[in-house]
């Protein structure tokens, strides 16, 4: 049996063919070790292209309607065009230097 992770990036990869997904599960953060309410989605993909982010939202929660239906409580969403990829960084540059 897939974890709820599991099944949240296999939704949006076959609903969005991201160029680039990841997806967190945060919810030891919030409800303790064991339980899969709480995600974070990083998501790039050209779907998006010309689409408001409140449009792009609400697709992702479209695609994942039945994972909210069945005990997701909280997604956090990270969403972009391709053309919107430099805006996204997967993480800050170094500032340390020898």
């Amino acid at each position: 049996m897939k974890s709820r992770q599991e099944r949240i990036e296999s939704l949006l990869r076959k609903d969005f063919s991201p160029q680039y997904l990841e997806v967190f599960n945060e919810s030891d953060q919030h409800s303790g070790p064991g339980f899969e309410t709480h995600f974070r989605v990083r998501l790039i993909s050209s779907f998006f292209e010309s689409r408001s982010l409140v449009e792009r939202h609400r697709l992702v929660y479209k695609s994942l309607q039945a994972e909210l239906d069945a005990g997701l409580h909280a997604l956090s969403l990270e969403v972009f065009s391709t053309n919107e990829e430099a805006k996204f960084q997967k993480s800050p540059p170094c500032a340390h230097k020898n």
